[in-house]
């Protein structure tokens, strides 16, 4: 039942997964609501937003760590991990995606429930963002050790992307992204390029926050047996009401498809001249069909399992057994985690001479199997596996309400039905007629690989002097701080440096989170479907 503030707009039973999937919106400001009702006391929450990336400063990366250290409510340096001390939660975490950002809970404790969404609701609409905070979890400048009259960057995010980015298949994966996606928000780092982290203000950040973390383009999800209307109670009491409508529109338009494949080259940085021998990394991509449509996403799965799935798997098999390169690159797979579909293989431990051969090749082993079909026992094995893997509430860990609220976004983000992705079985039961047909494999790979002109392949290729370079550069860039009108003062950068260890030495007052006595907790605890405590 709706309350007040949220209008129910529907419900869909879900058999297969013993739930109801109801829609929400709410009254004021439009703000999305899907819950998930069930039996299941491993309760889960999920507020998501669209975060998308104009550039590669990776500011939505940077929000979401800046948002986790403080808010209006709860003041202190990091409540997110102070609760993770205070709480029976069985998960918590935040996370930035390509063109998200969601911040995930589960508790099987009512009162937790109650606790953990208080704080994570004024940590998304009402965070301090302090310049400090900034400086901290994104970016600064600080005196060089080894040389103080030099500068530095320091910060969270770009430490870890620094690290990330060093990686040659990280490198290979957004060299391919970029040239996949020429035109639309996935051109772009959203983690954050360490070359162009510097290059974001606080005064952004904190912009980049008022418009897309508005309530107009949130996405609330809830899953369990918790009433939905304390939900929209606190929701409403603790945010929402606040608010108004917000007139933006988050949405975006399709990548405009390539009327023929790219080859595109990049280089990583090797220090010995050793491992310049069969070092090369080759990946191959093709941009498919949405991933919020049921049918594109499960023919994308199929296609991938007939693929690769394992050692005798046509394209895998090739790849492994080639005398042209050392492995399969890991990177090989279907990409389902943006707006458009991507599918991948390649390898690594290959040369660049071989990169023309290997594309042939790969083009035939892909003919051959639009050719000769793939044997039926095959095919409903692999169409047996996506259905368990969609009722598996093992999870690996991961409670089985936020694995529900991962399959469902796409759907909430990109303006499709979410409960479509959950209530797969009609889907399933289509493909099965299909696949008996001789002609619908070869359509298949036809349609998504082999006549599909939109591919790119992307090449990494090693290089010894890359390092030396790509130091010399950012010392340069930081030398150059120091000179000029706009010069940085290394005073004001000691001085900056002083207030945050100052900041960071500063005891925490927990008390002002919200806490479970011994009252609230249970002297038997129930029975949990999935997930473990992080």
């Amino acid at each position: 039942m709706a309350s007040s503030a949220f209008e129910h707009q529907g419900r869909r039973r879900i058999s297969a997964l013993k739930l109801d999937f109801d829609t929400y919106v709410h009254r004021v400001t439009g703000a999305r609501h899907f819950h998930m009702g069930c039996e299941d006391p491993n309760n889960a929450f999920m507020v998501a937003f669209p975060t998308l990336p104009a550039d590669s400063t990776g500011v939505a990366h940077i929000l979401e760590h800046t948002a986790l250290c403080g808010s209006r409510r709860y003041p202190v340096r990091d409540p997110f991990f102070m609760m993770l001390r205070r709480s029976l939660n069985t998960y918590m975490n935040a996370f930035t995606s390509g063109d998200s950002t969601a911040y995930p809970f589960a508790t099987q404790n009512r009162k937790d429930f109650s606790n953990l969404l208080g704080v994570y609701l004024d940590a998304v609409f009402f965070p301090t963002l302090d310049p400090l905070d900034f400086a901290q979890e994104g970016w600064r400048f600080d005196v060089d050790p080894s040389d103080d009259a030099a500068l530095l960057y320091k910060g969270v995010v770009y430490n870890e992307m620094k690290g990330a980015m060093s990686a040659p298949s990280m490198q290979l994966w957004y060299q391919l992204q970029s040239a996949i996606f020429r035109e639309t928000v996935y051109h772009f780092n959203s983690g954050g390029d360490p070359s162009c982290i510097p290059e974001l203000t606080h005064a952004q950040l904190k912009a980049f926050h008022a418009k897309h973390y508005h309530p107009t383009h949130a996405i609330f999800m809830t899953y369990g047996n918790f009433p939905v209307s304390e939900h929209h109670a606190q929701i409403e009491s603790l945010a929402l009401n606040e608010f108004s409508k917000n007139s933006e529109s988050m949405s975006w338009d399709l990548e405009p498809r390539l009327v023929s494949p790219i080859v595109v080259n990049g280089n990583y940085a090797v220090t010995d001249v050793s491992e310049l021998k069969r070092s090369t990394h080759v990946v191959w991509g093709w941009l498919l069909g949405e991933s919020a449509d049921p049918k594109t996403l499960l023919e994308a799965h199929l296609l991938a399992g007939i693929l690769l799935d394992h050692s005798a798997s046509p394209l895998r098999h090739y790849l492994e057994t080639t005398a042209l390169a050392d492995a399969p690159s890991e990177l090989c797979g279907l990409d389902d985690s943006g707006r458009e579909l991507v599918f991948c293989c390649g390898v690594e431990g290959t040369e660049y001479e071989h990169v023309d051969q290997l594309n042939d090749e790969i083009l035939r082993v892909l003919e051959d199997v639009a050719a000769a079909g793939v044997e039926h026992r095959s095919l409903v094995a692999i169409l047996d596996r996506m259905e368990m893997a969609q009722r598996d509430i093992g999870g690996g860990g991961y409670p089985y309400g936020l694995q529900l609220m991962g399959r469902a976004l796409p759907g909430a983000l990109y303006g499709a039905d979410p409960s479509a992705l959950l209530d797969i079985d009609g889907v399933l039961a289509d493909l099965r007629d299909r696949i008996g047909d001789p002609g619908y494999i070869e359509s298949l790979v036809r349609d998504c690989l082999v006549n599909n002109r939109h591919r790119i392949c992307a090449v990494m290729r090693p290089d010894e002097h890359k390092f030396e370079r790509d130091k010399a550069s950012e010392s340069a860039r930081l030398a150059a701080m120091l000179k000029g009108k706009n010069a940085i003062s290394l005073p004001q950068i000691r001085a900056q440096a002083a207030r945050l260890k100052s900041r960071q030495d500063e005891p925490a007052n927990a008390e002002i989170l919200p806490k479970l006595t011994l009252a609230d907790v249970p002297r038997r605890r129930p029975e949990v479907s999935g997930g473990t405590t992080t």
